[in-house]
């Protein structure tokens, strides 16, 4: 039987907006009872347009809001941040990689500082084995130890992916969420960071949960996809099965509105692209 990571059951967050200086307050209902499940090892794509609930949904997964109601549970245990405050071991379950890298890493902080701190507040390692650690992860995203004394401006946008990805895999995470993780760089670099994902699955036996807007981006790395439409699943199932018959007019729709940026088209893109340049020039 599959282990499964990360259970949603009939999740609901409202929010209370104010109506100015003579309405009244009213709810907006951000999430209207999603249901959901990820098995460890496994990637599931929730794609939406902007608005539809994909962020809020991931600041409940990783446990940043609650829930107006529903249930949530992590490796089995039920999720409750109302009723009781976070510990050390549930943090480390579940980490998030931004869309924004360079947004999401402290300026001030060399990479080194920025690897080792969630070790510092979440573990009891020494300084010694944190360094190490920090170390063999620069390592295992394709960057060197070198760059363990260098500032975030530094580097490129895809290598500050790396970093991010380096940062929330410190703790060992069982569940990461990516939220538009690839939405920021250009299209090669998003082919670098897509296959790095992929690899670093295969190694840890990570679980994803992949937030997107883009249907198209999560083909490579989605084992299930759910569509999400003003706070709603309109539609879920294999990556095969909604790719090649999608059933909702809206998932349809999707597909007609985004281009294609798979890795194979990504590098098609690429090549048509330098063509157009090289016929100008001549």
């Amino acid at each position: 039987m599959s282990e499964i990571v990360l259970e949603a059951n009939n999740l609901v967050r409202d929010y209370h907006v104010g109506g100015g200086l003579l309405g009244r307050n009213r709810a907006v209902h951000a999430l209207k009872g999603v249901s959901l499940s990820v098995e460890k090892g496994k990637t599931l794509a929730v794609v939406g347009e902007s608005g539809c609930g994909k962020s809020t949904l991931a600041r409940i997964i990783t446990m940043i809001d609650a829930p107006t109601s529903g249930e949530l549970k992590i490796d089995g245990q039920v999720i409750d941040i109302k009723r009781a405050p976070l510990t050390r071991e549930l943090r480390r379950k579940v980490q998030i990689v931004f869309q924004n890298p360079y947004g999401s890493l402290n300026p001030r902080q060399k990479v080194g500082d920025v690897l080792t701190e969630p070790l510092l507040l979440n573990t009891d390692m020494p300084a010694a084995a944190r360094r190490e650690r920090a170390m063999e992860m620069l390592l295992k995203v394709g960057l060197k130890p070198e760059h363990y004394g260098r500032y975030p401006h530094m580097f490129s946008g895809g290598q500050r992916q790396r970093i991010a990805i380096a940062r929330a895999l410190m703790v060992q995470p069982s569940l990461l969420v990516l939220d538009e993780p690839v939405s920021a760089l250009d299209l090669s670099v998003q082919a670098q960071i897509l296959n790095l994902l992929a690899d670093l699955q295969d190694e840890f036996g990570l679980t994803y949960v992949f937030i997107s807007h883009d249907l198209s981006v999560v083909r490579y790395i989605a084992d299930d996809v759910m569509v999400m439409y003003f706070g709603e699943v309109v539609e879920r199932g294999p990556r095969e099965a909604v790719f090649a018959n999608p059933q909702h007019a809206y998932t349809r729709t999707l597909f007609a509105a985004t281009p294609r940026a798979d890795v194979e088209s990504i590098r098609t893109r690429l090549a048509r692209k330098e063509g157009d340049a090289n016929k100008v020039n001549a």
